[in-house]
């Protein structure tokens, strides 16, 4: 038996059943139910996202100014900032208008590339008979969490249960938890602060003991 992984309508369907309602075939955006609960859904996602993980936070992305000198933002980058190597800056930028605007020079023309930071926003697995033809997803272990995340404010919206507004809350913990370890492992993150792009071994002890 192959187990199916998260897509939109499992997700939906999952929080449905937390608060004892029958699943959906499809989800429907006439019905008032379904709708708000993809609506607590697509709020979640965004809150995880925006938090900035290792899956989409990309470094040192060169971004170029178009033939109008402007650097253009596109919907998918939920968070842009100048890398954080850079000590001394000549630019302080924002998103403003769907372009960066440089609050220094208090302008949106750009005669040379940004170096920044790019927090992207990464759909939800689509569901197989659907249209959408996508390359990046959310991580399994962070679609997992954003359900026990939305299954939790659904509980608490929808429901007068503050019994089961707790074990999701318990479940939810535990499902951050596992997104903690994935990001751990995934950053081979070091209290030494390496810079990016390089590499640190640290001392092994087991080393002294080698016999040569």
């Amino acid at each position: 038996m192959t187990l199916k992984i998260d897509t939109e309508l499992s997700a939906v369907n999952s929080i449905l059943g937390v608060i004892g309602q029958a699943p959906v075939t499809t989800i429907n955006a006439l019905n008032p139910e379904t709708a708000m609960i993809k609506q607590i859904l697509d709020e979640c996602i965004l809150e995880v996202l925006n938090e900035g993980w290792h899956f989409n936070v990309e470094l040192h992305y060169e971004l170029t100014p178009n033939a109008n000198d402007e650097i253009l933002i596109s919907e998918d980058m939920l968070r842009v900032d100048i890398h954080n190597d850079h000590i001394y800056r000549s630019e302080d930028i924002v998103r403003r208008n769907g372009k960066l605007y440089d609050k220094v020079d208090h302008t949106y023309t750009f005669t040379d590339s940004i170096d920044a930071d790019i927090t992207w926003f990464f759909p939800f697995y689509p569901d197989p008979d659907s249209q959408i033809t996508v390359t990046d997803y959310i991580p399994p272990v962070f679609r997992r969490y954003i359900i026990h995340k939305a299954s939790t404010r659904a509980a608490t919206q929808m429901v007068s249960n503050p019994t089961l507004v707790q074990i999701q809350q318990q479940q939810e913990a535990l499902s951050r938890a596992a997104c903690m370890e994935y990001e751990c492992n995934q950053s081979d993150a070091t209290f030494f602060g390496t810079p990016h792009n390089n590499s640190y071994r640290s001392y092994q002890p087991y080393h002294a003991l080698l016999v040569r």
